[in-house]
Formats: C-alpha cells, sequence, structure tokens
C-alpha cells in the first residue's frame, strides 16, 4: 500500500460516514412522515369528513414511495461516492445493500404508485341531448 492510497481512503471515509448519517436521516425523517399521517388518519376516523381519507390516503402513498426511494437510492449513491475514493471494499458492500433493498422495494413501490394515480370520477349522467316523450302523450321538446 502506498502512501497515496492510504491518504485517498482516509480522507474518503468521513465522507461517506456523513453520506451513510444523511441516509439514515432521510430514512428517519419518512418514516415520521408516514406515522404522521397514519395519526391523522387516525385522527380523521372519528370525524364527519370521509373525503379526507381519500387525501390521507394519497399523502400516505406519496410517503410510502419517498421511503422506498430514500432507501434505494441511498446505498447506491453512498456505493458510488466511495468506488470513486477508491473504497472498493465499501463499494461492493453499499451495492449489495442497494440490491438486497430494490428487490422488494420495485414491486412495492410499483404497487404504492398505482395509489398514486387519480382515480376516475364517478360521473352521473346528464340530461338527455335528444327529446324524450313522458308517459300520457306530454311532450316537453323545443318546438312542440
Amino acid at each position: 500500500m502506498t502512501s497515496e492510497t492510504v491518504g485517498a481512503g482516509r480522507r474518503g471515509g468521513p465522507i461517506v460516514g456523513f453520506l451513510v448519517l444523511v441516509w439514515v436521516c432521510g430514512l428517519i425523517a419518512a418514516a415520521v412522515w408516514w406515522v404522521g399521517i397514519g395519526l391523522e388518519q387516525w385522527s380523521v376516523s372519528y370525524g364527519d369528513r370521509p373525503g379526507e381519507f381519500a387525501d390521507l390516503r394519497h399523502r400516505a402513498s406519496l410517503a410510502l414511495l419517498v421511503a422506498a426511494l430514500v432507501a434505494t437510492a441511498g446505498p447506491a449513491i453512498i456505493a458510488f461516492v466511495a468506488y470513486r475514493l477508491r473504497l472498493v471494499r465499501t463499494a461492493v458492500v453499499f451495492l449489495v445493500l442497494a440490491v438486497v433493498i430494490a428487490v422488494p422495494a420495485l414491486p412495492f413501490a410499483v404497487l404504492v404508485g398505482r395509489n398514486l394515480a387519480p382515480a376516475t370520477a364517478t360521473t352521473t349522467p346528464g340530461p338527455p341531448g335528444h327529446c324524450v316523450e313522458h308517459s300520457g302523450g306530454d311532450t316537453r321538446c323545443p318546438g312542440g
């Protein structure tokens, strides 16, 4: 090992450590966001506004999608930075971690993403666009 390799390893350690700290804080923030929405749903369940459930369900799906993205992208970014800093073993560990997290997170994110798509609004049929006769021979059509 040359002194240049040792110097690069020592400089890269705090950078990777900082990225790990940011990743863990991001996971904690996403989890707190999701739990807060869950508590809000619990609170709304005792109220009389059923329309809020759809908004809260949408926000909960968004929070879970963000958590899956942070959980998967964090180790991948850390692995890339570690590789660029020539911390190969650290890069391999975080790359494996990214793949292990991505395998269940990808199908989960697809299912959560379906909840984010806006639901088709139920429409009530409007008045007919043509003249409709009522029973009894009474027509109320324009022109007779």
